[in-house]
C-alpha cells in the first residue's frame, strides 16, 4: 500500500513538473512588452521572445496571439539550441514606408535554424501599396531596393504551414539555401497589378515540399531559380498571377543546376502564363533537367498555357539572337486539360544552340476560348516523344 502511495505521488509530482516545464516553454511576446494595437513598433518584444525561445535547451514555442502588431524589420536568427517553434495568430503588420525596412534584406528574416515551425493561422501583412507605385525595376533591371515579406535562408528540417502572407512590397516568400523545408497550406494574397510580388521563389535549395497552398498575386505563383533541386509542387491554387515558372535560368555566371521538379494536382486560373521553364538568351552554359508537370488544370490561361521558352526577353534587355546555352532536357507534360485565351497552347521554343532532348507530351487538352482560329501548338528545335490523346495535335507548327 504504501509503495503504490509513493509511486502515485512521485508519478503526481512529475506531472506537474512536466506541465510547469510545458509552460516555461512558451515565449509570449505580449509578455515581453508587446502593445498589439497596431501603431506601437512591437520588434524589439518579438526579437527579445525570440532570443529566449532561441536559448532554451528544449523545444520552445514564440507566441504571436491575436492583435495587429505593428514590427519591423524582424530577424528570427540562429542557430538554435533545440527545436522553435512560432505560433503566429494575429497580424504582423510591416511599416507601409518601404524606407524604413532598409536595415536588412527582407521584412521578416528566418536564418540558419534548424528544426523551425511556423503555424497558427496568422497574417504577415506587408502593405505594400506605395511600394508597388515606386517599384520601377521592370526598366531599371534593379529589384533589390524593396524588401521581400518572409525570407527563409539556412533552414533545415523545418516546417511553414497555415499562414497568410498579404500585399508584400516584393516577393512574398524567398526559400535560399535549404533543405528539407514543407510549405502547407500556405495562403498568399496581392493584387494581380502589382509588380514582382512573387508568391513562393525558391533557389539553391533541395527537397523543398510545396503542398496545398492558394497563391493569387501579380507575378509567378511559384518561380524556381538556379541550385533548385528535388522539388515537389502539388495541390497548389494559383491565379492571378504569372502561373508556375521553372527560372528564368542562365541570366548569370556560375549558375547552379537545376534537378528534380515535379508539378503536379495544381489548378491555374486567369493567369498571364501557365506552366513554363523560361531561360535567356546569350546565357553561360546551364542544366535544367528531370522536370514533370502533371495533372494540372488551365483556366482561361492567357499565353500560350505549357510553355518552354529559351527566347525569355523581358523588355529587351538582352541580345536575343544568341542561342541560351542552358541545357533542358528530360522534361514531361502530362494530363494537361483546360482552356486557354490565346490559340497557341503549347509552344515549345528550345534554343537552337542546344536543342531540348527527351521532352514527352502525354494526354494533353487543351481548347481555345477565342474567336481567331483553332488551337494551335508550336515546336522549336524539339522532337518531342508523343503518347495517348493529344489537343491540338503536337507540333503542329514546327522549325529547326
Amino acid at each position: 500500500m504504501g509503495s503504490k502511495f509513493i509511486l502515485g505521488t512521485t508519478f503526481f509530482l512529475f506531472l506537474i513538473s512536466f506541465s510547469i516545464k510545458a509552460r516555461a516553454a512558451d515565449f509570449d511576446i505580449n509578455k515581453y512588452g508587446a502593445k498589439a494595437d497596431g501603431k506601437t513598433d512591437d520588434s524589439r518584444a518579438i526579437n527579445s521572445a525570440w532570443k529566449e525561445a532561441c536559448a532554451s535547451t528544449t523545444p520552445s514555442t514564440v507566441v504571436i496571439a491575436k492583435g495587429n502588431y505593428l514590427a519591423g524589420p524582424v530577424k528570427f536568427q540562429g542557430p538554435c539550441k533545440a527545436p522553435v517553434s512560432i505560433r503566429v495568430e494575429g497580424t504582423l503588420q510591416a511599416p507601409a514606408e518601404p524606407e524604413k525596412l532598409k536595415s536588412q534584406d527582407g521584412w521578416v528574416v528566418f536564418r540558419n535554424i534548424d528544426g523551425l515551425t511556423v503555424s497558427g493561422g496568422g497574417t504577415f501583412d506587408g502593405q505594400g501599396s506605395i511600394a508597388w507605385s515606386k517599384n520601377d525595376c521592370a526598366k531599371t533591371g534593379k529589384c533589390n531596393s524593396l524588401p521581400i515579406n518572409i525570407r527563409f535562408t539556412g533552414l533545415t528540417n523545418s516546417h511553414i504551414q497555415n499562414i497568410t502572407s498579404l500585399n508584400s512590397k516584393l516577393f512574398h516568400i524567398n526559400v535560399l539555401n535549404c533543405k528539407n523545408v514543407t510549405l502547407q497550406h500556405v495562403i498568399i494574397t496581392a493584387p494581380g497589378e502589382s509588380l514582382n510580388t512573387d508568391g513562393i521563389h525558391i533557389g539553391r535549395s533541395s527537397n523543398i515540399n510545396i503542398t496545398g497552398a492558394e497563391i493569387k498575386t501579380g507575378d509567378d505563383c511559384v518561380s524556381l531559380g538556379d541550385g533548385s533541386q528535388q522539388i515537389n509542387i502539388e495541390k497548389v491554387k494559383c491565379g492571378p498571377g504569372h502561373g508556375i515558372s521553372i527560372g528564368s535560368l542562365g541570366r548569370y555566371h556560375d549558375e547552379q543546376p537545376v534537378t528534380g521538379v515535379t508539378v503536379r494536382n495544381c489548378t491555374i486560373s486567369n493567369t498571364s502564363n501557365g506552366v513554363r521553364v523560361k531561360t535567356w538568351p546569350a546565357s553561360p552554359n546551364g542544366v535544367a533537367s528531370d522536370l514533370h508537370f502533371e495533372d494540372i488544370i488551365m483556366e482561361n490561361v492567357k499565353t500560350s498555357p505549357v510553355l518552354i521558352d529559351q527566347e525569355y526577353c523581358p523588355n529587351g534587355q538582352c541580345q536575343a539572337k544568341i542561342p541560351s546555352k542552358v541545357k533542358i532536357s528530360n522534361v514531361s507534360f502530362k494530363n494537361i486539360r483546360g482552356t486557354s485565351a490565346d490559340p497557341v497552347v503549347v509552344k515549345l521554343a528550345c534554343s537552337k544552340g542546344i536543342p531540348c532532348q527527351n521532352v514527352q507530351i502525354s494526354d494533353i487538352h487543351l481548347t481555345y476560348n477565342g474567336k481567331n482560329g483553332a488551337a494551335t501548338s508550336v515546336c522549336t528545335n524539339v522532337k518531342p516523344t508523343m503518347t495517348g490523346q493529344i489537343f491540338p495535335p503536337a507540333c503542329a507548327k514546327t522549325a529547326a
